[in-house]
């Protein structure tokens, strides 16, 4: 019999790949286990914990961004080590989330025992192809490296944003940032910059805009509804909560499921609760919702309510929003409801021309930069990430209709485009938001590298 052990390839070693590989050096194993985890960079937790000039903050207090359901406070009680003043509520610097990852990761490779090795390399993955030994695969590498493997997983992180159509001709020029967590350079006294979206990444660009600025650059903010993130606040969960109500209304109609959110929402207002414990409970359902409802229905709510669920979903901290207010007091930000029309150079500048929304007539504006802020583009069919054109192009993955991401079955499993599963290459990260909806945050991306991890490990035996 063969002493190769049994190994798992993780390429991505940002949020999910490092909770995956977290969660497969926690379990027992009877037999040897490699665990190969490819990172691109060695920044702990990927782009979006590096360390960067600003601190950007996390929008999620401390006391829930625990990365492991068996320790609710280990990420608390990891930052007070650190910050002995933080508290459950505090908002922390994203860099200290990736340390924390980068420890927690050291720490249960220290603990696993002999049966276990975990192995660390810097590269990129262009392929994964089958090999002539059955049941493996082989990993490919920029470089030229190759991985033998029995499984892969892909945890490949937020894909950059959509170009945006109407700056074509800016693209590769200084006037033009297509991917603020890529590269950010500083905004200069005096500079003027359209953001394309009003969401919690333009938030970041701004504060960190001000900050490099001396607090003397102007933003504009434009996107469709130009709507911006609620205001996180310090509320109680909702107890004993009847969830049948719900689940019928999403087996019925969007419609239907919507006034029933607006019902517990009020409910709970009534009682002198507040309505983000209702939006709480609903992201909790959000799996069971989504899948019952159908797929019309799926096409209606993102055509339709998808952008006022983000802004209630998806929430400011204090400090941050009483920035963003301030700066729109004294007129440094404006917001904007429309869509960009057009744009061309003039001189050493950008001269814009959008349309408010509702409105016939186009409105100009002449700015220094534009920045995309219209968030990840879950839509693999315009990736430009070499190794999802492989897997695609080969039909090893499918993308879904909506343009969510990719189809996996309930273990992660990529389903090809014969609708059947390969049960050697997984997938683990926002893009599974086809079968859950909500898989972008800390706690479902966490709960999925968990389910992962015990799969795969009883796959082992």
């Amino acid at each position: 019999m063969s002493s190769r052990p049994h190994t798992v390839g993780i390429v991505g070693a940002g949020l999910s790949g490092t909770a995956l590989a977290i969660g497969l050096l926690r379990q027992s194993h009877a037999a040897p286990l490699r665990i190969v985890l490819i990172e691109r960079s060695p920044a702990p937790g990927g782009l979006a914990y590096t360390r960067r000039e600003y601190p950007y903050l996390l929008n999620v207090p401390a006391g829930r961004m625990s990365a492991t359901s068996a320790d609710p406070g280990e990420f608390l009680a990891f930052a007070r080590r650190r910050q002995p003043g933080v508290t459950a509520d505090s908002y922390l610097p994203r860099e200290l989330y990736g340390d924390y990852l980068a420890a927690s990761l050291a720490n249960a490779q220290a603990a696993c025992g002999a049966p276990v090795q975990l192995e660390r390399i810097l590269g990129s993955a262009i392929a994964i192809e089958r090999t002539q030994r059955a049941g493996t695969v082989e990993i490919e590498l920029a470089d030229g490296q190759r991985v033998a493997a029995d499984t892969v997983v892909l945890a490949l992180g937020n894909p950059p944003p959509a170009p945006l159509d109407a700056c074509a001709e800016l693209r590769g020029s200084s006037h033009y940032i297509a991917d603020p967590w890529q590269t950010f350079p500083a905004v200069q006294a005096g500079e003027v910059m359209l953001i394309a979206g009003t969401g919690l990444t333009m938030a970041d660009v701004v504060l960190a805009g001000v900050h490099s600025s001396g607090g003397r650059a102007a933003f504009h903010a434009i996107s469709r509804h130009g709507l911006l993130p609620a205001l996180q606040t310090h509320f109680a969960p909702l107890e004993d909560c009847d969830s049948a109500p719900l689940l019928r209304a999403a087996s019925d109609s969007l419609l239907q499921l919507l006034r029933a959110i607006r019902n517990l929402s009020e409910e709970v207002e009534r009682n002198n609760g507040d309505w983000r414990a209702a939006i709480t409970l609903v992201r909790d359902l959000a799996p069971s919702l989504w899948q019952r409802l159908p797929p019309t229905e799926r096409r209606r709510f993102l055509r339709h309510a998808r952008a006022y669920w983000d802004i209630h979903r998806h929430r400011l901290p204090e400090g941050v929003s009483a920035t963003l207010h301030d700066l729109r007091r004294k007129d440094s930000l404006h917001i904007h409801a429309g869509r960009i029309v057009a744009i061309e150079l003039a001189a050493r500048r950008v001269r814009v021309a959008w349309r408010p929304r509702g409105a016939r007539d186009t409105v100009t504006l002449t700015v220094d930069r534009i920045v995309n802020c219209t968030g990840p583009d879950y839509d693999v069919r315009n990736t430009q990430d070499k190794l999802l054109r492989a897997l695609l192009h080969r039909g090893v993955a499918t993308p879904d209709s909506l343009g969510l991401g990719l189809l996996t079955d309930e273990t992660g499993a990529l389903v090809d485009d014969s609708g059947r599963t390969d049960d050697h290459i997984y997938y683990l990260g926002p893009m599974l938001r086809p079968a859950y909806w909500e898989t972008t945050a800390v706690a479902e991306l966490s709960r999925h590298a968990e389910r992962l991890a015990r799969h795969l490990s009883i796959r082992e035996e």
